[in-house]
C-alpha cells in the first residue's frame, strides 16, 4: 500500500548545480539510505548527478535555443511511501525505480533513493526533465498525479502489496495519509460538539452553557468563538461550515434550519461487473512473520475468501474450467504481448534511425559543393611568391568563411561511415516509403494494446491467486518478467 506525490524543481534565481544539489544531496543522505545502500540511478552516476543533470540542460539550450531561466523545470521529485512494516527497503527501492523508468519510458536519467530512517519506508526519486537525446523536456501533463498512482498500484499488486482502493489527497507520506483513522481536526471537533450542545438547548443562553459545562471557552462580542480542550486558539464561529454560524446556531435553536445528521462513511464492498479483473490475494504467513496481529490475520482470511470467489467468477466468465487452461492462456497472454512489445520497440528504434539518416541527407545534399570545393582549393599548390610572402592559402581563406557548413558535411560522412552508409545512399523517398510502412504496422499492433494488458495481468493474477489457494506457489518464470512500458 502506497501514497504518491510529484514536485516540480526550479533553479528559482540559483544556478542549476546548486538547485539539484540541494535536492540530490538530501535524497542521497547516507543516515537514511543505510550508507548508500539503497541509492539506484538509471544512466547517470549518482556521485556527480547534479553535473550530469546541468550538462543535459546546456546541451538542449544549445541545441533547441530556449532558455526559461528561473521559471524553468530542471527536475521533478517523485515520493512514493509505504504503509509501515509490509514492505522492506530492497522492495520499496525496486518499486521506485520502475515507477520512474515506466513514467519516463526510459528516456530520462534519474536517481531512485530509499529511505529507511522512518517507521515508514518511503522512495524519493529525482527524475531529469531532459532526455537523454538533450531534444525535448518531461511535461508534467494534467492527470499525472492519478496516472502516477495507477503506475504505484500495478507495481504494489506485483510485487504483493496491498493498495489504496479510494486514495485521499495528501502530501506524498503515508504517515499523513491514515484513511479513516485520521483523527479530526480542532474545527471538525468543535462542530461535533457544537452539535451535541444543540441537542437539548432550548434558547442560546442555554446552548452557551452546555458549550461552557464540555470544557469550551467562550467569546462573545462582534464574532461568537470558542476554544476547544486541547487548542491553542480561539476559533470563530463564522470560520465553520455554514451550519455553525452565529445566526445559523440560532436559527437551529428556533427551528428554522434542518440539518442532516452525521454520519460516518462505511466502507462498501463493489458487486463484482462484469469487467472485473482479480487483485492479488494475501500472502498472509508472510505478512504475520513482519509482525502483524491476529485481527490482521483474520481480515486476511475472509479477504481472500473474497477474492477467490471473484476469481473464480473471472475464470467463468473467460469461459475458463481447468488449471492447465489456465496455465496455458496465461502463458499465451503474455508471450503474445511481450512479442507485439518487442516488435514496437524495434520499429520504434528503427524509425528513429530513419528520421536520423533523413536529416544528416538534408544535411549533406546542402553541404556537400561547399565541402567538395574546399577539397579541391586544398590541392591547390601554392607558388613561390606566394609562400615567399606568407600569404594565406585558398583553401584556408575559403574555410574560414565557410566553416560551419564544411563541418556539417564532415559530421554527415562519419555518420553515414558509421551506419554502413559511406559507398551509396538511399534516396529520402525510399525512406519515407520504409517509415510509413513500419508507421502502418506500429498502428496496427497498438490497436488493441491495452486491452491486451489488462487481459495478461488479469490471467497472470488469477493464475497466482489459483496457486496460492490451491496452496502450490509457484517458481517465477521467465515470460513473467515482462514490460508494460512502450
Amino acid at each position: 500500500m502506497a501514497t504518491t506525490a510529484i514536485i516540480p524543481l526550479h533553479a528559482g534565481g540559483r544556478t542549476v548545480a546548486t538547485a539539484l544539489g540541494i535536492s540530490l544531496d538530501y535524497i542521497e543522505n547516507p543516515d537514511k539510505t543505510e550508507q548508500g545502500e539503497w541509492v539506484t540511478a538509471y544512466c547517470c552516476d549518482p556521485l556527480i548527478a547534479d553535473k550530469e543533470f546541468t550538462f543535459s540542460k546546456n546541451q538542449y539550450a544549445a541545441i533547441t535555443g530556449r532558455r526559461q531561466g528561473a521559471r524553468d523545470v530542471i527536475g521533478y521529485h517523485l515520493r512514493i511511501s509505504f504503509k509501515p512494516g509490509e514492505t522492506d527497503a530492497a522492495t520499496a527501492n525496486k518499486i521506485g525505480y520502475n515507477l520512474a523508468m515506466k513514467l519516463t519510458h526510459g528516456n530520462h536519467t534519474f536517481i531512485c533513493c530509499t529511505h529507511t530512517d522512518k517507521s515508514h519506508i518511503h522512495s524519493h526519486i529525482v527524475i531529469n526533465s531532459t532526455s537523454l537525446d538533450f531534444t525535448r523536456k518531461f511535461r508534467n501533463f494534467k492527470g499525472s498525479a492519478f496516472a502516477i498512482r495507477r503506475i504505484a498500484d500495478h507495481l504494489c499488486l506485483e510485487n504483493g502489496l496491498s493498495i489504496i482502493e479510494k486514495p485521499k489527497p495528501s502530501r506524498g507520506s503515508y504517515a499523513n495519509w491514515q484513511g479513516d483513522t485520521k483523527p479530526p481536526a480542532n474545527r471538525e471537533k468543535l462542530e461535533q460538539m457544537i452539535d451535541a450542545a444543540l441537542e437539548n438547548a432550548k434558547d442560546f443562553e442555554a446552548f452557551i452553557a452546555a458549550m461552557k459545562k464540555a470544557g469550551c471557552e467562550v467569546k462573545r462580542g462582534k464574532n461568537l468563538a470558542f476554544k476547544i480542550p486541547g487548542a491553542e486558539r480561539f476559533a470563530r464561529c463564522k470560520s465553520l461550515s455554514d451550519d455553525y454560524s452565529e445566526e445559523a446556531i440560532r436559527e437551529r435553536i428556533s427551528g428554522k434550519r434542518q440539518i442532516k445528521p452525521r454520519e460516518k462513511v462505511k466502507e462498501v464492498i463493489a458487486v463484482v461487473a462484469v469487467s472485473y479483473r482479480p487483485s492479488l490475494l494475501i500472502d498472509i504467513q508472510a505478512k504475520l512473520q513482519q509482525a502483524h496481529s491476529p485481527g490482521f490475520e483474520h481480515y486476511a482470511k475472509i479477504y481472500n475468501l473474497k477474492e477467490m470467489a471473484r476469481t473464480l467468477i473471472y475464470l467463468k466468465e473467460k469461459g475458463i474450467d481447468s488449471y492447465d487452461d489456465l496455465k496455458k492462456k496465461a502463458n499465451n497472454a503474455t508471450s503474445g504481448f511481450n512479442s507485439k512489445l518487442t516488435r514496437i520497440k524495434e520499429i520504434k528504434s528503427r524509425q528513429k534511425e530513419i528520421s536520423e539518416l533523413q536529416k544528416q541527407i538534408g544535411t549533406y545534399s546542402k553541404t556537400k559543393d561547399y565541402y567538395a570545393e574546399y577539397y579541391r582549393l586544398k590541392k591547390v599548390k601554392q607558388s613561390g611568391l606566394q609562400k615567399f610572402m606568407n600569404a594565406e592559402h585558398p583553401a584556408d581563406q575559403y574555410y574560414d568563411i565557410h566553416r560551419a557548413d564544411i563541418i556539417l558535411c564532415e559530421a554527415a560522412k562519419r555518420f553515414f561511415n558509421e551506419q554502413g552508409n559511406g559507398k551509396k545512399l538511399p534516396t529520402i523517398q525510399t525512406l519515407k516509403t520504409e517509415y510509413a510502412v513500419l508507421e502502418k504496422e506500429k498502428r496496427q499492433l497498438y490497436g488493441g494494446h491495452k486491452d491486451r494488458c489488462e487481459e495478461m495481468i488479469g490471467l497472470q493474477m488469477a493464475l497466482q491467486n489459483v496457486d496460492i489457494f490451491l496452496g502450490e506457489p509457484r517458481q517465477p518464470t521467465k515470460n513473467r518478467n515482462h514490460d508494460h512500458s512502450l
